[in-house]
């Protein structure tokens, strides 16, 4: 089994993927409504928003797409994106990264799981949760 977190914007998924994916180092895919069969029906600004957007970098993987007119999100609240690298040099870098616009929730630091973790919310609204070589 494999579970992944799929992420759902108010209309920048696209902008906020190709952050991640410069920022993860990570590679992207990215399907527009306007090129899925089923949604010639929608309305055109909506057209070239993102349908499915995928991330992944070795055998991790982070799906998002746009709202759907039919189907409005209200943000993401109550979930955060946790991401678990290695190296203390990695962590930091991924950190500063995705904070770059953002807001640092809790900045990096040692904690009893490991030698590095820190919260943020980007400049995109998502809470992220970064850890840094764990502790066995």
């Amino acid at each position: 089994m494999q579970i992944n977190a799929y992420l759902i914007f108010n209309g920048n998924c696209e902008e906020a993927f190709r952050f991640y994916a410069a920022s993860l180092r990570a590679d992207l895919s990215v399907q527009r409504f306007g090129d899925t069969p089923g949604c010639e029906d929608m309305p055109a600004a909506q057209k070239d928003k993102v349908m499915h957007a995928r991330l992944q970098k070795g055998g991790a993987v982070l799906m998002a797409s746009d709202d759907h007119p039919d189907h409005p999100c209200d943000g993401m609240k109550g979930c955060s994106v946790a991401l678990s690298v290695d190296e203390v040099e990695e962590a930091d870098r991924i950190f500063n990264e995705l904070a770059q616009g953002g807001t640092v929730v809790m900045p990096m630091q040692e904690t009893f799981w490991a030698k590095r973790f820190g919260m943020l919310t980007d400049r995109f609204g998502v809470p992220w949760m970064i850890n840094g070589a764990m502790r066995s």
